[in-house]
């Protein structure tokens, strides 16, 4: 039995997009060069996750994923383009369109580890813009308390990880105790230590 109906995943996908966009909001002009993780600056992270939420919609549509692969710039000024907030903002609403398609999620996307339930999909997603947002917070000096509902939702999704991490996708955990606070263990589970 799924952890959340597709009209709870659907609505903690939204949340998870909101809590980005308010980061992506608040930085400041002379930030977007600043790092935000290890070789990354913070427009890199945005073009990140931009990159994501741009792949959303042929995946949705049932394309395999070495068909679109290539189709999208992987440099950050292209994806980001004029105006970084724009760029994010047009590529979640386009995600979020393609979510909230009749029976978006009980479609099956081919991902480049191969087919996935748009189910599973759309919690890798929402986990990721979680954890990125508090990076990206984090880089800017910016609201680092994440949603209480996005870090449980983010935890269950992290829980079914391997406990090594999944090398070029998510880190290896660190460990925390058991008794740490959600947050604090969302964010080992991802290798970053608040």
């Amino acid at each position: 039995m799924a952890a959340y109906s597709a009209v709870e995943l659907l609505e903690l996908f939204q949340r998870a997009q909101a809590s980005f966009t308010d980061r992506v909001d608040a930085v400041k002009p002379e930030q977007w060069d600043d790092e935000s993780l290890p070789g990354w600056t913070v427009a890199d992270l945005v073009a990140h996750l931009v990159n994501e939420q741009l792949w959303a919609p042929p995946l949705l549509a049932g394309e395999p994923y070495d068909l679109i692969e290539g189709r999208f710039p992987d440099d950050t000024d292209d994806l980001l383009g004029d105006n970084p907030v724009v760029g994010w903002e047009t590529a979640a609403d386009g995600a979020l369109t393609a979510f909230a398609d009749d029976h978006a999620l009980l479609r099956t996307v081919h991902l480049s580890r191969g087919p996935t339930p748009a189910s599973v999909y759309i919690e890798e997603m929402f986990s990721d813009l979680t954890v990125h947002s508090w990076d990206l917070a984090v880089a800017t000096d910016g609201d680092t308390e994440l949603d209480g509902e996005l870090v449980t939702a983010a935890l269950v999704f992290a829980e079914r990880l391997p406990t090594d991490g999944v090398p070029g996708l998510f880190d290896p955990p660190l460990d925390v105790p058991p008794s740490a606070p959600p947050q604090v263990r969302l964010l080992a589970r991802f290798g970053r230590r608040s």
